[in-house]
């Protein structure tokens, strides 16, 4: 892979990168950032983990004119946590400028508070179709100097039922944008969308279906009623650091917490009935590590920012093949081999049919793991989740956070995880042993000259 000296890039965006360990491109950031730079349209075949967040990041970045106060850049992603993590990325990038004015427009939050923040402009807003609609409705955003708009995960979006949301944007969006799209997979609407909105634009296939995966997929007959069973069977054989349970429906994903739960082991459930504070705290605890087990349904298979992640499993088969390949592609990421196992009733052979079909594989159902042991320490996870009730409005930065909990030296640095700071909310990890010593520290002491209130979260 090439280094991104090997492109043309300004030094300030060069030695930024560099600080950010970004050593070699991918090869979907080697073939797009060029073009983007260009002002090409692109529609590129990019599964989650290949590097497009960077690559349109960095490539719309550096066509940015930082003085000129209007919003140039419109990220458009399926969901909540996808636009989180976008911007979150797009802030890292963006560090090598100073001035650069990144807003996130998301439903699940008040749209006075992001009305407010659009008052004083943006220089790009990244948002989910529901919430950017409403707003360019409203006259809050206007997109009149837009240069460039970015759908990412493009066939997600579809999938959820934004097209029409989509369409109802471009009304907006001034003609000769500059049209990039992002897309796991190339259906006839994503082609449909990009005959209609883009203009000759650069295709680019840089993954391959399935043959380059280096995930272990292992398929389990279990009936509906073994399936729990099942599952905690799996999970004390091959011991995932980490693992997603997908469930087809809002109420699998409670059952089989329950189940989990009464077995003793602990979880955490996201789907769509949940508000957003609770998705926040859901997604955060598991992303730290202070919670291994996640029972999702679909809402959460692309977006989360999950560097390392041990296993998925599919309690319920999920109804496209095409969704398979989404699931099973949030493990086997960053150099890793990935763990894949998915339950099957004998009337679900046919899925597996058209799987073998489609990545031109053998898999055969295999009979359950025995039981090895009755032992539940696999609910031991190597984190606790602390927070604060004060963020980024308060003017709390991660170095303040950082420096309450190292200053007499009974909690050492190292046994600090990951900070997330929100608005008027700060989630920190800390490592299990010293979880304890660590909230006392912020219970008792003081952050910039006040006292926070402190939540353990179990």
């Amino acid at each position: 892979m090439k280094p991104f000296s090997a492109i043309s890039l300004s030094p300030e965006m060069q030695e930024n990168l560099k600080k950010l360990e970004y050593r070699s491109m991918t090869p979907i950031q080697e073939i797009s950032i060029p073009l983007i730079i260009k002002k090409k349209d692109i529609l590129a075949l990019a599964k989650t983990g290949s590097g497009k967040t960077a690559a349109f990041g960095i490539g719309l970045l550096e066509n940015l004119d930082v003085k000129h106060f209007r919003v140039q850049n419109l990220i458009l992603c399926p969901t909540r946590e996808l636009a989180d993590q976008v911007s979150k990325e797009m802030r890292r990038i963006a560090r090598f400028r100073h001035n650069i004015k990144i807003v996130t427009i998301t439903g699940g939050i008040p749209h006075f508070k992001q009305e407010h923040s659009l008052s004083h402009q943006a220089h790009i807003v990244v948002g989910t179709p529901g919430r950017v609609h409403k707003l360019l409705r409203r006259g809050s955003l206007v997109l009149d100097e837009l240069q460039s708009v970015v759908l990412d995960e493009a066939d997600r979006m579809l999938d959820m039922g934004f097209i029409d949301e989509i369409h109802d944007i471009f009304d907006f969006v001034p003609e000769k944008t500059q049209t990039l799209c992002f897309s796991a997979t190339f259906p006839d609407e994503i082609k449909e969308l990009s005959r209609e909105f883009q203009e000759n634009p650069k295709e680019i296939e840089v993954e391959s279906r399935g043959d380059d995966i280096a995930i272990k997929q292992i398929f389990y007959r279990a009936g509906w009623k073994e399936k729990s069973t099942a599952v905690g069977k799996i999970l004390q054989k091959f011991q995932p650091e980490s693992v997603i349970i997908f469930c087809n429906t809002k109420d699998a994903c409670r059952r089989i917490s329950r189940d989990l739960q009464d077995s003793g082991l602990s979880c955490l459930a996201l789907h769509g009935d949940l508000e957003q504070k609770e998705r926040t705290e859901v997604l955060t605890r598991f992303s730290n590590g202070s919670v291994r087990i996640l029972i999702a349904t679909d809402v959460a298979a692309r977006g989360l920012d999950i560097k390392e992640l041990g296993a998925v499993i599919n309690y319920d088969m999920p109804f496209e093949t095409e969704n398979y390949i989404h699931r099973i592609g949030r493990t086997g990421r960053a150099g890793l081999e990935g763990q894949a196992f998915s339950l099957m009733s004998t009337k679900e052979q046919f899925r597996l049919d058209l799987i073998n079909d489609f990545l031109k594989s053998g898999f055969m159902v295999e009979e359950l793991p025995e039981d090895e042991s009755q032992d539940c320490s696999y609910s031991q996870a190597s984190m606790v989740t602390l927070s604060i009730n004060g963020g980024r409005k308060n003017k709390i930065s991660p170095g303040d956070l950082l420096g309450a909990l190292t200053a007499d030296g009974t909690v050492p640095g190292k046994a600090i995880g990951k900070i997330d700071r929100q608005d008027f909310i700060t989630f920190v990890a800390v490592e299990s042993a010293s979880a304890d010593r660590a909230q006392q520290l912020l219970e008792k002491g003081q952050i910039k000259g006040r006292q926070f209130k402190v939540r353990r979260h179990n």
